[in-house]
């Protein structure tokens, strides 16, 4: 079963608290690497990396130097800080590595030695791979049953919300932000890739951005916009972006509404209007936590101004989230001008079958 981000770095203490090795499996560009990075600075350690797809024999055992009657190894400066420092040795694609380079992983990850030098008592070993259930769709060396013995094995899915978080503290751009939290089903391919097809994933998205940012290219639609986006995601996602851009200043957020009150947005909105933005509240999970009551005084003010078609399919999503959002919103009174309203009298008006909508 594959574990999200989060839940990941929240268990993986358990394996490298007794250093056993660690390998991640999942499809390309899901931030495999970035995550190796975050848990590395949450255990204070320096990460020590090196592509296993790129190494020869020589670059994992060293070369030999003759010492009196005898010959040694000498062994390469990556493994030298990892024997003499406590780090996080993150050994990528190990999965596209010769078999010879595999073997010497084998025995490093089963006695933490190569050619007598030992790992630093500290270090802990991570490595990452595109194999597990998405193997079939990449290029890749199949590890046999007593390779894969050697490690923890983590296959690893991450949600939406692991990208969306990091990419806050990432300086991610606002538009590619919240295009991602609007149109989850953009953010990475999850099906089987068509050969020579450009897909949209995590990695290419962070790429496009700071391209764009750097291009100044977030303004407004243009056909280097366009070109660029579909050269990174691909054509369809390049489609949905460059509309995006186009109404950027138009767009209302599940934020304008419960975090910022801007009611003046949807003054004019019909009921395809609402029921757009409400499958955006649906998209991005805002109801999952319980919101806070401000949030919620907003939320009920919004509510019962809809017409009573959208208004019970937001009462759906909210639903679908946690109890406690349900229950305030239940119980919350907005004052208007024809003075304190309950939500509970609205809901009574739209099951009794007024379609009248809200004021």
């Amino acid at each position: 079963m594959a574990v999200d981000f989060k839940t990941f770095v929240n268990i993986v203490g358990f394996v490298t608290d007794v250093h056993k090795p660690v390998l991640l499996r999942g499809r390309h560009g899901i931030g495999k690497s970035t995550v190796v990075y975050q848990y590395a600075d949450k255990i204070g350690l320096p990460v020590v990396e090196r592509r296993a797809s790129q190494m020869t024999e020589g670059d994992l055992v060293g070369l030999p130097s003759v010492d009196g009657d005898s010959t040694r190894f000498n062994p390469p400066d990556w493994f030298k800080q990892a024997c003499d420092n406590a780090v996080v040795l993150f050994l990528d694609e190990v999965d596209r590595a010769t078999i010879e380079v595999r073997q010497g992983i084998f025995e490093l990850t089963d006695s933490r030695k190569l050619n007598g030098y030992s790992l630093h008592p500290q270090t802990v070993i991570f490595a990452a791979v595109n194999g597990g259930e998405h193997g079939a769709q990449y290029q890749v060396g199949e590890m046999d049953p007593a390779e894969l013995d050697r490690w923890t094995v983590f296959d690893v899915e991450p949600s939406v919300e692991d990208w969306l978080t990091w990419a806050k503290d990432a300086d991610i751009s606002s538009e590619v932000w919240d295009f991602i939290n609007q149109n989850r089903n953009h953010l990475e391919h999850s099906d089987d890739f068509e050969p020579n097809k450009v897909y949209p994933s995590r990695r290419s998205w962070e790429r496009l951005d700071q391209c764009l940012q750097s291009g100044g290219l977030l303004c407004e639609s243009s056909t280097v916009l366009f070109n660029l986006t579909a050269a990174f995601v691909g054509f369809e996602a390049a489609v949905s972006f460059n509309d995006f851009i186009a109404n950027y200043d138009r767009q209302v957020t599940p934020e304008d509404i419960l975090v910022k009150g801007d009611f003046a947005k949807v003054k004019d909105f019909g009921i395809n209007d609402h029921t757009a933005l409400i499958d955006k509240f649906e998209a991005s999970n805002c109801f999952e936590d319980e919101i806070e009551q401000c949030e919620m005084d907003n939320l009920a003010k919004y509510f019962i101004n809809l017409p009573s078609e959208v208004a019970m399919k937001l009462w759906t999503v909210l639903g679908n989230g946690h109890l406690n959002n349900t229950i305030k919103l239940h119980q919350s009174n907005v004052q208007t001008e024809d003075g304190n309203r309950s939500v509970v009298d609205y809901l009574v008006e739209i099951l009794g079958g007024d379609n009248s909508g809200g004021e």
